[in-house]
């Protein structure tokens, strides 16, 4: 069968070339960018000491991020993807440049520390705008690099990477600047960008897909919206995610929590950081050999609810060993739950609406982690850090509560089937 074939090649999507430097491209970018917005929170909260002001970074980066979403699925689906994707890198290249300047001792000495306060938020604005662009491109690309029986295992593969990429990214560069310091830390970034360029020059030019080329924005924006709130176990999955990311976002405060409650400084904060990255490692080795399509809605109910108790006792620790261990499980669950979702989404959308639907999830999901970022550093200022983790915890276990108990259908949904439908395409 089917479903047995996927059990027993768990390396199917790496033997096709492309898609092994689109996960380096993948990994490449992923990495800096999680490790620049890491030095950005600990350079900002050194310069202010204040926990709102790192919730302020997550929300300068998702006002653009989400009101240029839907219109940057819409110009994907029209565009060649490479040649969207190579903008993107170099747009974020020049960010990240910039803030390596910004940084430089001899340029802080010269203007106030407001006016760098103001500029990192600036040109953190630039980026949102720049990944409103980057996720619905990176989606779709993958789509043609692998064929459709490929699908479920290179998502798996590909999400594991993103996974790997988000918390390897902010523990090296805990670890970087306590070596290094932020300005050359921000030159490590920027280098990985420009690694990132090289490789995606590897990768060959892809078909346009899309037969409505030249659609009006608005028809075809309006079609992105109606499939993705038609389809239930799309709409059920962006959601619940949403919602764990958005209530679950205490890795925001972990500077708060290294400096002020841990006392573990820099070199602690890099450990915090590095934490969740091994757990994401386990799971990328584990769900590569046993496949989560089966009983994929009860795995993923699952997972945000044990990735919800995880925060929680992250929260109410005081003993570094307890935080470590708390933040390396909830690096476990959310890996679980990023590739069940990643899955369901290639699974079930089109190729030619894939920038459109991948949009929406971006404004959903991809978004909540600065929204949560914004609203952990918000309801810290309001409750306290400690108050604002439990609280975040809770919530996440309230919504797989509701979720579970309210849709029988998300419950029992199994991707089997579908897996075994794309195998005999």
């Amino acid at each position: 069968m089917a479903f047995q074939k996927i059990k027993k090649d768990p390396y199917e999507a790496l033997r096709y070339k492309e898609f092994n430097t689109f996960l380096l491209v993948r990994f490449a970018m992923v990495f800096a960018w999680s490790m620049q917005f890491i030095i950005i929170e600990w350079q900002v909260y050194s310069i202010t000491r204040d926990p709102l002001s790192l919730g302020l970074i997550g929300l300068m980066e998702v006002i653009p991020a989400v009101s240029m979403a839907l219109f940057a699925g819409h110009m994907v689906d029209q565009k060649e993807k490479k040649g969207m994707l190579l903008k993107c890198i170099l747009a974020f290249s020049i960010i990240s440049f910039g803030l390596f300047l910004l940084t430089w001792p001899a340029v802080i000495g010269d203007i106030s520390t407001q006016t760098v306060l103001y500029s990192i938020y600036a040109l953190v604005f630039l980026g949102g705008l720049v990944r409103a662009f980057l996720g619905p491109t990176i989606f779709s690309l993958l789509s043609l690099i692998v064929p459709k029986k490929v699908y479920p295992n290179a998502a798996t593969w590909s999400s594991s990477v993103w996974q790997i990429g988000s918390v390897v990214g902010p523990a090296v560069a805990g670890f970087s600047i306590t070596l290094i310091g932020v300005h050359w830390s921000l030159c490590t970034v920027f280098a990985c960008s420009v690694l990132a360029l090289f490789a995606l020059s590897q990768i060959q030019k892809k078909p346009i897909l899309n037969p409505k080329i030249g659609e009006p924005v608005m028809q075809s924006l309006s079609e992105g919206i109606k499939f993705v709130f038609n389809n239930k176990t799309v709409l059920g999955a962006i959601t619940l995610d949403m919602v764990a990311v958005l209530f679950g976002g205490a890795v925001a405060l972990l500077p708060v929590f290294a400096q002020d409650i841990l006392k573990v400084g820099p070199e602690g904060f890099g450990f915090l950081r590095a934490a969740p990255a091994v757990g994401a490692f386990l799971t990328m080795l584990v769900t590569a050999y046993v496949p989560l399509s089966k009983n994929a809605g009860m795995k993923l109910l699952a997972a945000i609810f044990a990735f919800g108790l995880s925060i929680i006792t992250f929260g109410l620790s005081t003993i570094f060993w307890v935080s470590l261990l708390a933040l390396f499980l909830s690096g476990v669950f959310d890996g679980i739950s990023v590739v069940i979702r990643q899955t369901i989404l290639q699974l079930k959308t089109p190729d030619h609406m894939r920038g459109r639907v991948s949009a929406v999830n971006s404004m959903f999901v991809g978004s909540s982690n600065e929204l949560g970022a914004f609203e952990s550093g918000l309801t810290a200022k309001l409750m306290g850090t400690v108050t604002a983790v439990v609280f975040g915890g809770s919530m996440t276990l309230l919504v797989v509560l509701i979720t579970g108990f309210s849709s029988k259908s998300f419950r029992n949904l199994d991707l089997t089937k579908d897996l075994e439908a794309h195998e005999k395409e």
